[in-house]
């Protein structure tokens, strides 16, 4: 293949591009930003599911006090009708005898439905201070998870940025290079990653290895519009007045 001196340094300056552009893919797939949100992702709904075990065992024992106070409240209405009939003197002897046996059991019905709705009081607060701090945990999460999340927007935005601006550039570039060098270069840079090195000192400048002496008298002997390939990677190699030739 033939290509003037002038192509063939061009299509130096369209590998700078892709490798620039190689190198922006990297940075926007590589941000320390995403490993932090995937991990945080994954420990969102659980933190979720803390929050609503811990606000419906709250609501479980609310409920209980409910029944306790209506429990006490229901003895505490009897022995109050009791304590009424009692001081009203109606009523047999028998029946007086009978209403102060039932005060003085209802007076221990009542101490220990008052003893379980304290506990149960006690119970509801623990669940109370579990719940605030599933919701602090929750809430906390959520914060550093948005602000990740901002962190990598911004990030993406400035990487999208260069990237289009250097993007915009190619087209041109290419548009210097013939047909078949550009397809040749396509080519390589799939099976490579890059397409074309500079030779550097008597060293290829994609894969860093040393010309031989055989391979450096062939391409000191090759034509000016000769397109070179290296021997060992297979990239198209561009003659520089650094080659050392």
């Amino acid at each position: 293949m033939k290509a003037t001196p002038q192509m063939q340094a061009r299509l130096l300056d369209l590998q700078e591009l892709d490798i620039r552009l190689t190198q922006l893919d990297h940075q926007a797939r590589s941000l320390p930003e995403l490993t932090d949100i995937a991990r945080l992702e994954a420990q969102e709904a659980d933190l979720q599911a803390e929050v609503v075990r811990t606000e419906t065992a709250v609501s479980d024992l609310e409920r209980e006090v409910t029944r306790a106070e209506v429990a006490v409240q229901q003895v505490r209405d009897r022995a109050a009708r009791d304590e009424a009939r009692l001081a009203s003197g109606t009523g047999s002897a028998k029946d007086l005898q009978g209403l102060q046996h039932e005060l003085a059991s209802l007076s221990r019905r009542q101490e220990v439905l008052e003893d379980a709705e304290l506990e149960v009081m006690e119970r509801v607060e623990t669940a109370q201070a579990q719940a605030r701090t599933a919701v602090t945990a929750r809430d906390e999460h959520v914060a550093r998870l948005a602000g990740l999340r901002s962190a990598r927007d911004a990030k993406l935005a400035r990487i999208g940025a260069e990237r289009e601006e250097v993007a915009s550039g190619r087209p041109a570039v290419a548009a210097d290079l013939s047909p078949e060098l550009l397809a040749l270069y396509e080519r390589v840079r799939a099976h490579s990653g890059t397409g074309a090195a500079p030779l550097l000192q008597r060293r290829c400048g994609g894969c860093r290895l040393e010309i031989n002496a055989v391979d450096l008298g062939r391409i000191r002997g090759a034509a000016e519009d000769e397109v070179l390939r290296c021997e060992e990677c297979g990239r198209v190699l561009v003659r520089t007045p650094e080659s050392g030739l």
